[in-house]
């Protein structure tokens, strides 16, 4: 036999295989168990790596813009659920269905800096944050068809976990984080590399219909911009300075790739360099509805949190507070029904939970505490007792002004009594006068004696009685300066020279007077032994006889 023969047969046998080749099989990048709104996910047909032409179908129809043996689809929604196959080799893979989840995945991965696209050899921080406990999250990159695992920096004060992001030698990179206990994750987030000076920057998380949307145009190097021209789909529709293109309300006509053209000098470094310029890559935006979003109704402070969209097994809630002057504040309350009732100020919100995903974040309910009804009637009540107080110590404080004005003129009277404003009597022999404040004489012909100080000597009659001065008028008789006898006084009559006005007499005398008392430091005794009385009146008689004559 020739030995060519087994050679011939081993060749022919290998071409036949070669021939019919292997059936292709239909993968997903990343492995995720769960697909959500606006992840970034990758269809890989047969073998990593592979390079043969593909064909792609959707629910048996091709789509013709996929033509690699991979299929990326970006920021998903519901529409791209269905099943998927692929053909090489005139050769179809069985069907892999994708189903998307219209929720929001347990915890959220955002970047520290705003934009998806980077330059290459850049890198920046990813902050993962979670209702969960971080210490069992584990995060990984997508680079390419390859997953890696990353280190993951938990700052358990700040209650959030950081991880470096960066390209090595992708293009493109999505990261995302996963509960080891749990298997919940994140959501994905995917950067894109580029090497040209200037860069157009989109969102790096999908935008949701309603949102606001700017669309940077960056230099490296941060130049000085002197004119930045936007295009989408190759068509210019912005010119601008300041370099961001905004969309106020994204729609889905917003959808499409957007690019931008710079011109700058780097005036930062030399006041004359030169102008330059330069062309962006082109960048997709796309604009989804995103996750159905809790409602929040009531009033008042009795809440409830609700969600059409979601599915039925949603039977529970997250609720969260956020105070109004600290929006740093969002923490997640302990209350897990639909229905809360709250008492603390501040801004609420609400996501329906379920064992795959949550809903999208409510709009805030924002509280204010019904001010407090004030009972009056203490008040009244504690005002009516100050304003009785405060009369009754007005009052106590007159009377004790007054009081002392009392005093005080009785102080003055006791004065007059002693001599304040009144000369005391002078007693000038005792056996025939009694002296008595006169002034000045009114009659025809003064008393014989007159004592010092004014005192005109009153003529005594013994036990018959004693006359006091009454000014001018009638008296029994006719005397000069008008006498009037006073009546039944005793031998002895008594004047009082005390100080103490407020003793008590011990007895009362005849026709109503009162007798004093004989203490010898409080009276004087005047002993009345004539009253030449008989006698000045038969000599004024016969001196008014001679004057008739």
């Amino acid at each position: 036999m020739d030995m060519r023969s087994p050679l011939i047969l081993a060749v022919l046998l290998a071409l036949i295989r070669d021939g019919k080749g292997q059936t292709p099989t239909v993968s997903l990048r990343p492995k995720f168990t769960q697909v959500y709104v606006g992840d970034d996910v990758t269809l890989i047909c047969n073998r990593e790596g592979g390079s043969k032409p593909t064909i792609w179908y959707r629910d048996g129809k091709v789509q013709e813009s996929y033509q690699d043996y991979t299929m990326l689809l970006t920021a998903v929604t519901l529409e791209n659920n269905g099943s998927y196959t692929c053909e090489q080799d005139r050769q179809k893979s069985d069907p892999f269905t994708l189903t998307v989840l219209e929720l929001e995945p347990h915890a959220q991965l955002s970047p520290s800096v705003k934009g998806s696209v980077m330059t290459k050899g850049d890198g920046r921080n990813l902050v993962l944050q979670t209702d969960d406990d971080l210490k069992d999250w584990s995060c990984f990159v997508l680079r390419g068809v390859k997953t890696f695992g990353l280190g993951v920096n938990v700052d358990e004060k700040m209650k959030r976990a950081v991880i470096f992001a960066e390209f090595k030698e992708a293009e493109r990179a999505t990261f995302w984080c996963r509960n080891r206990k749990t298997q919940h994750r994140s959501n994905a987030v995917t950067l894109k590399m580029t090497e040209l000076m200037v860069m157009l920057v989109p969102p790096a998380v999908p935008v949701l219909q309603g949102d606001p949307v700017a669309l940077r145009c960056v230099v490296w190097g941060g130049p000085k911009l002197e004119k930045v021209v936007f295009y989408k789909n190759q068509t210019e529709i912005f010119s601008s300075s300041k370099g961001t293109y905004d969309i106020k309300n994204a729609t889905h006509d917003d959808n499409g790739k957007y690019s931008c053209h710079a011109t700058y000098r780097y005036t930062h470094i030399s006041a004359g360099a030169a102008r330059k310029e330069g062309d962006s890559d082109a960048q997709e935006l796309k604009v989804i509805g995103g996750p159905a979003t809790a409602v929040i109704s009531g009033s008042a402070e009795s809440l409830k949190c609700s969600c059409p969209r979601c599915p039925k097994i949603c039977t529970s809630c997250h609720w969260y507070h956020t105070l109004s002057n600290d929006q740093q504040s969002h923490t997640r309350l302990s209350e897990n029904d639909t229905s809360i009732t709250v008492k603390k100020e501040g801004l609420y919100s609400c996501r329906m939970y379920c064992e795959e995903g949550l809903s999208r974040l409510s709009v805030g309910y924002s509280y204010e505490a019904p001010p407090q009804t004030v009972n009056v009637m203490p008040i009244m009540i504690a005002v009516i007792l100050i304003v009785l107080g405060l009369l009754i110590v007005l009052l106590i404080a007159l009377k004790r002004r007054s009081g002392g004005s009392d005093v005080q003129a009785s102080k003055r009277d006791k004065d007059k009594t002693t001599g304040g404003e009144y000369e005391q009597i002078q007693l000038k022999d005792k056996d025939q006068a009694v002296y008595h404040t006169l002034g000045e004489s009114t009659g025809k012909e003064q008393v014989k004696d007159e004592a010092e100080g004014g005192y005109e000597a009153l003529q005594k009659k013994q036990e018959e009685g004693v006359y006091h001065t009454l000014g001018q008028g009638e008296g029994q008789g006719e005397g000069q300066g008008g006498y009037e006898a006073l009546k039944n006084v005793k031998a002895e009559v008594y004047q009082t020279l005390s100080t103490d006005d407020t003793k008590k007499p011990e007895k009362e005398a005849e026709e109503g007077y009162e007798q004093p008392s004989q203490k010898n430091k409080d009276y004087e005794t005047v002993t009345v032994e004539e009253n030449p009385y008989e006698e000045v009146k038969k000599q004024m008689d016969k001196e008014k006889n001679e004057e008739t004559q």
